[in-house]
């Protein structure tokens, strides 16, 4: 069994997972607009402007503040009832911020600096999925996220229902 957080310290990690959350949504929107920037602009400048600024994202901001969010919500979801595998909304969140964690590393982190190196050596805009998709699927990701952990849906998981219903039978038999 896991030890709990305390009131204090559950609302710590609270503040944390939503401040890092949000703060990951806001990048990605801010990715997502240098990108389109880059993809639809004339000028050469500002493709490697936006590329670039992109770059800065992807390098300094977006890993520090995904691995954040992962970690932020491991430890709300062990050291809270909520458990990482009792409900289906809050281990569907896992796997999606696991997932899209990785996609940051091995796709979209590889898809800017590829970006950045050919316009930077004169080049045009390689291709401009590179800087678009990578943030629509993430930011399509933050907001489903960000919805069921408002509403909360589907229930308990098999092992919820299994870890509920010996609570259950100690009530009756008392």
């Amino acid at each position: 069994m896991t030890p709990k957080l305390s009131r204090p310290a559950r609302r710590a990690a609270l503040v944390v997972h939503v401040t890092a959350s949000a703060s990951w949504l806001g990048l990605t929107l801010g990715l997502l607009a240098l990108g389109a920037t880059a993809a639809t602009t004339g000028s050469a400048v500002t493709v490697e402007a936006s590329v670039r600024a992109m770059k800065l994202f992807a390098d300094w901001l977006l890993l520090p503040v995904a691995f954040l969010t992962l970690l932020s919500g491991l430890v709300l979801s062990l050291g809270t009832a909520w458990g990482l595998a009792r409900h289906r909304w809050v281990y569907t969140k896992f796997w999606l911020t696991l997932a899209t964690t990785t996609a940051t590393v091995f796709a979209l982190r590889p898809g800017v600096n590829y970006a950045v190196t050919t316009v930077a050596a004169g080049g045009p805009l390689p291709d401009a999925g590179d800087v678009l998709m990578g943030p629509v699927v993430s930011l399509s990701a933050y907001v489903f996220m960000t919805v069921i952990s408002l509403l909360k849906p589907w229930g308990l998981t098999r092992r919820g229902r299994r870890l509920r219903t010996p609570a259950r039978r100690t009530l009756q038999d008392a």
